[in-house]
């Protein structure tokens, strides 16, 4: 089955520079959920690689962390859609972890749980450090002007090649309608 990778805050759910903290503060972006519905209608399966350093700055713990989750995964089985799977990376940025975007490490999380190269494989993002990650891991990177992605598109840097969407619903037209 063919994969794609998508972030969660700014991609799937609207953003906030103070963190989801709780499940009451996740809400879906109009058209998400629907357009990861298409998805996997289509065949794909879908994953999510974000980073959530909330957790190492206190904001919240892993149990708040699982029941966003499950808001979101309810959500979306509401439109028929299900999420293979959820990697996060729970450090702040003073850790310098692997995991942490830019780092690759979730990425290569991804590639060794599926076997799969990540060649070709779509990996849509709102920020600069979504997009280096995926293009570093040698995914498909892809922005989405929604979230954070207004003002990275407006900072430039992104990595060559790197399609520019309105939203995850646009991005999921056009990922589909590559492999129709």
């Amino acid at each position: 089955m063919p994969l794609v990778i998508l972030d969660r805050d700014g991609v799937i759910n609207f953003d906030s520079d103070r963190y989801i903290k709780n499940p009451d503060e996740w809400r879906p972006i109009p058209g998400s959920l629907e357009a990861i519905s298409r998805l996997n209608q289509a065949g794909y399966r879908v994953v999510v690689a974000t980073n959530q350093s909330g957790i190492a700055r206190g904001l919240f713990d892993l149990a708040t962390l699982n029941a966003i989750h499950h808001k979101m995964i309810d959500a979306l089985a509401q439109h028929g859609a299900v999420l293979d799977a959820i990697f996060f990376c729970p450090h702040a940025n003073e850790a310098r972890c692997n995991c942490r975007k830019p780092a690759t490490g979730l990425f290569e999380e991804i590639q060794q749980r599926y076997n799969i190269p990540l060649g070709h494989v779509p990996a849509v993002g709102d920020s600069l450090r979504d997009l280096v990650a995926a293009a570093n891991a040698g995914a498909q990177p892809m922005l989405v002007l929604t979230g954070k992605g207004r003002k990275t598109l407006e900072a430039g840097g992104l990595p060559e090649g790197t399609p520019v969407f309105e939203d995850l619903a646009e991005a999921v037209r056009a990922i589909i309608g590559k492999t129709a």
